[in-house]
């Protein structure tokens, strides 16, 4: 067998020859002119050989998670820091953060550091501590201020102790128009689906999308100078689109739709999305050629270059949705950015092993298996811890 082809096993238990037919897609060299603003929610690396416990906290590969990050913004892309793609209250706690945004910071260069946006939340609270609202503006404040000590611009992240504390969409605006007035920024607001975090269910006050869009699009418009723009994340387009229209003019549209993206970010006759994703972690070398065609007016390039992407992105994004980390790090492993897949509190674990098959498959089917050997002679390796050999 040669290295272009191995054998996988399939969800029946039977197992068939694969032979690799993707051309990987070139790394683009600069200068790269976009558009669009382009930020990827980018993941750590995780350091397999630490003594920690998991789950006394996280044990990060700090060179490998910043080499990563050298990657990105050597594409053109922005980066959003410290993240739920990051693990962001799934392994990687506030602490950790913090020394991940310092660290990101510390590694770009000064033009580069404006295309950093770095989430601040209230995760050193845990939801059941917070008795009312202003424990919740504190947290928040104590992060604000952390992040802006550091230099840093602002995502300003959806609170579960927020969505356990509010009551009524009055309690949402009064919380964020007091931890806005602490930003110094404009910063980017975030709109995180229950699909991605359970605990953010009735997030801004309503369980329905309609109030829940009425309450948020009061806070931007009570707040419109402080705010750069707004992440939804709700995996529905008509729902962005629908929000994207009655936006202040000076408010930007951050597509998190990592099931319709290349439609969001193109946009139509009433206007576009720029992109704040999970996916452009994996997948940006292509999105950086796609965004850079856009950019020439060449939106042919730009469809075929991320048109194969999605169904990737639709795997890895597939629910339980909270678990896309998974698939995000086992690309960067199959794609020589890690030696290892091993990631924060195990959880390399938490999909079945015909994911990982399929994601190989339309990995490679989009372009996206940098270094084709490679990525077949870690997939063998990979199969052979769970007793599969060809």
């Amino acid at each position: 067998m040669n290295s272009s082809e191995l054998t996988l096993p399939d969800e029946s238990g039977g197992s068939s020859l694969y032979r690799l037919r993707g051309a990987p897609v070139a790394t683009p060299s600069p200068p790269h002119v976009f558009n669009r603003v382009a930020l990827s929610a980018a993941h750590v690396v995780a350091d397999p050989f630490a003594s920690r416990e998991p789950s006394a906290g996280p044990a990060i590969d700090w060179d490998g998670t910043i080499r990563f990050r050298r990657h990105l913004l050597d594409l053109g892309m922005g980066i959003a820091e410290a993240m739920d793609t990051a693990q962001r209250g799934g392994g990687l706690d506030w602490q950790g953060a913090l020394e991940l945004v310092r660290r990101s910071l510390d590694a770009a260069a000064p033009q580069e550091r404006q295309r950093i946006f770095s989430g601040a939340g209230t995760d050193q609270l845990e939801p059941g501590d917070a008795r009312d609202l202003d424990d919740v503006v504190r947290a928040y404040i104590e992060q604000i201020e952390a992040i802006q000590k550091l230099g840093g611009r602002i995502v300003l992240m959806a609170s579960r102790a927020l969505a356990r504390v509010a009551r009524t969409a009055a309690d949402y605006e009064n919380v964020y128009r007091k931890v806005l007035a602490s930003c110094e920024h404009p910063v980017i607001l975030h709109w995180l689906g229950d699909m991605f975090d359970p605990l953010l269910t009735g997030y801004w006050g309503a369980g329905r999308f309609e109030p829940a869009l009425e309450t948020a699009l009061a806070v931007i418009g009570a707040n419109a100078g402080k705010i750069e723009g707004i992440k939804i994340s709700l995996l529905d387009a008509e729902k962005e689109i629908v929000m994207r229209r009655r936006l202040p003019p000076t408010v930007k549209m951050y597509t998190g739709d990592d099931f319709n993206y290349p439609e969001l970010i193109k946009g139509d006759a009433s206007g576009f999305s720029h992109a704040l994703l999970g996916i452009f972690d994996p997948i940006a070398p292509a999105a950086s050629i796609a965004l850079a065609a856009l950019a020439r007016g060449d939106a042919k390039t730009f469809d075929g270059i991320l048109a194969p992407t999605v169904p990737l992105s639709r795997l890895i994004f597939r629910a339980p949705t909270q678990f896309y980390k998974t698939g995000v790090v086992f690309l960067a492993f199959l794609n020589g950015h890690q030696s290892h897949f091993v990631m924060l509190g195990g959880a390399q674990s938490m999909r079945p092993l015909p994911y990982f098959t399929t994601l190989f498959r339309l990995a490679d089917e989009a372009g996206l298996l940098r270094d084709p050997d490679l990525a077949t002679a870690r997939m063998r390796r990979f199969l052979a811890f769970y007793g599969f050999g060809d």
